[in-house]
């Protein structure tokens, strides 16, 4: 199973099935630790998209209703080797897994507030993805491109990505109202 990439560098493999049982292990152990703090737990990124290659990275969204609730519980989370990061509310806590002594990592995990734009995107990305082979492809094909383009550079990377993820993120936002709509 291939999880994990050095910072900085740039590469994608096919889909593993191994991905999602890694970020359902992960999904459980987050849901254990925070309890009541999480409303949601879900895979999103790449790796939770079947039809594409992704970076061997597996992101988590994690949707909260307080990140004192999170950071509270962040020596229980380092227990569990979920390293945290980055504070940059109101946006996202991040926390990471990985194997930090060969500046690896393997897990991104991104504490949102639930429901809220960051939330919303995380989860309209991926599902979109996941029903509009067009779409997915589309996004595919570009990710290719840049990670041969860009194999030390992951900045540029993602950057490159950055009109392309606004105007699907548009996309999936229109899709989802669609979606509800129906559902009701």
């Amino acid at each position: 199973m291939s999880i994990g990439m050095k910072r900085q560098t740039v590469y994608l493999e096919e889909h593993q099935a191994q991905w999602e049982e890694a970020a359902a292990e992960t999904v459980d152990v987050i849901k254990r630790i925070l309890s009541d703090t999480a409303v949601d737990v879900r895979h999103v990124g790449s790796t939770s998209i079947k039809s594409i290659p992704a970076k061997p990275i597996i992101d988590i969204a994690v949707g909260v209703k307080s990140y004192d609730e999170v950071l509270a519980k962040k020596a229980e989370l380092e227990a569990a080797d979920i390293i945290f990061r980055i504070d940059e509310r109101p946006q996202q806590l991040l926390f990471v897994m990985g194997d930090f002594e060969n500046d690896t990592r393997t897990h991104h995990i991104h504490v949102v507030m639930y429901d809220s734009t960051e939330w919303n995107d995380y989860i309209n990305f991926s599902d979109y993805l996941n029903e509009n082979d067009e779409a997915a492809h589309e996004y595919a094909k570009l990710k290719l491109e840049l990670a041969r383009r860009f194999p030390n550079d992951r900045v540029a990377y993602t950057n490159g990505k950055s009109e392309l993820i606004s105007r699907l993120l548009g996309d999936a936002k229109k899709w989802r109202s669609r979606f509800e709509i129906r559902g009701k």
